[in-house]
């Protein structure tokens, strides 16, 4: 029920925009804090990175896909793939992360 009720919290805000208030705006320094600590074990997160696991993408090639969006990766993040360790990000760290890669386009 509480994966439903973030999931939804979430869509709302996106439909009423207030994933793009500036009031509201993400951190992509804060994201990109995150991910050195809790992605790079299995992505490449950053330039210089030496390692990361073979068979996951790098936030760049995330970045660069063609269907990519923040908003839309924030809720991934939220409730992530089965393959993805379960961490318990908050909507403001989703968003944070997700603004970080997207800033790497």
């Amino acid at each position: 029920m509480r994966a439903y009720m973030r999931r939804t919290c979430l869509l709302i805000a996106i439909a009423f925009g207030f994933g793009t208030s500036s009031a509201l705006a993400a951190d992509a320094d804060h994201g990109a804090d995150l991910a050195k600590r809790w992605c790079a074990s299995c992505h490449v997160v950053a330039n210089g990175q030496a390692t990361a696991s073979a068979d996951v993408p790098s936030f760049v090639s995330v970045a660069r896909r063609p269907d990519f969006s923040p908003e839309r990766l924030a809720f991934f993040l939220l409730d992530p793939h089965p393959k993805m360790p379960n961490f318990p990000l908050s909507r403001t760290e989703a968003g944070d992360i997700a603004a970080y890669i997207g800033s790497l386009r």
